[in-house]
């Protein structure tokens, strides 16, 4: 069961990634009727969820703030968030690129969180990178419990390695995607029908993913394991190993991924992952 004062959630600003945490949180057994949402535009929402177009539609305060709006909105929305907290909130920021520091200026009374999740928190299998230097090991505890039903918790041990897991974790399955679209392409290249060639490469990703993650063995042991010398998964290792040419080109889009959060945490950043 879930920690009652941790409930009811104020979600500020519930985009995709909001939502997706909203619907794991549900999955995982939390009632639709804990959450409340502030979002002029959110829709699709869950049934059972209260959505409110603006703040000052809100008469209660929270002790419990995600806070998923567009990192460049966060000056202008400030005070109306400020007025939504209890005294000494746990808000949670999964705003990508913006620092406790700047955070604690607009709620200086706040526990601050930063949480890099991904959309895989909608069916409880994202990873939840986590950084704090407001909450002792307790808060810590509890904070964790909360998030269990979305994911793996994983703190870090410095903010500035949030830019790392912005772009390893959250922006990371766009390339997991990518990688998908391209076996199934190879696939129809070689003469398979395009639905055919689809679903062979979703149905080996994820029983490889499924492998991989049940294993004691790291990826490159696995690989090893079902390439035979001589056969069809060593002739097509030989290609991507060669001159490392995948790992310097996924070396490349993390790199630049982890940039652009950087890029993002000063004051005239951009837009989210």
């Amino acid at each position: 069961p879930m920690l009652a004062t941790e409930f009811p959630i104020l979600i500020f600003g519930c985009g995709n990634m909001g939502s997706a945490m909203l619907r794991g949180w549900i999955a995982g057994g939390v009632e639709p009727s804990r959450f409340v949402v502030v979002d002029p535009v959110a829709s699709d929402l869950p049934e059972g969820v209260a959505v409110q177009s603006s703040a000052s539609a809100s008469a209660q305060t929270f002790n419990t703030v995600l806070l998923g709006i567009k990192p460049q909105l966060i000056s202008e929305l400030a005070p109306d968030i400020a007025q939504l907290l209890n005294p000494t909130a746990l808000l949670i920021s999964i705003l990508a690129g913006t620092e406790v520091a700047t955070l604690a200026g607009h709620f200086p009374a706040a526990k601050i969180v930063r949480l890099m999740p991904n959309l895989a928190a909608a069916v409880g299998k994202s990873p939840l990178g986590l950084w704090s230097p407001h909450l002792d090991e307790r808060a810590r505890m509890r904070l964790e419990e909360m998030l269990a039903p979305l994911g793996t918790p994983i703190w870090l041990t410095s903010e500035t390695q949030m830019n790392a897991v912005t772009a390893l974790a959250g922006s990371g399955p766009a390339f997991v995607y990518r990688f998908i679209a391209a076996l199934a392409a190879g696939g129809t290249n070689l003469g398979l029908p395009p639905a055919t060639a689809a679903q062979l490469a979703m149905a080996m990703v994820e029983g490889a993913t499924l492998l991989a993650a049940q294993s004691n063995e790291t990826p490159y042991e696995l690989a090893t394991r079902v390439t035979s010398p001589g056969g069809t998964t060593a002739a097509g290792l030989a290609v991507l190993d060669e001159d490392d040419a995948l790992a310097r080109l996924i070396e490349a889009t993390i790199h630049a991924a982890s940039e652009r959060g950087a890029e993002m945490a000063k004051p005239t950043g951009g837009e989210e992952t």
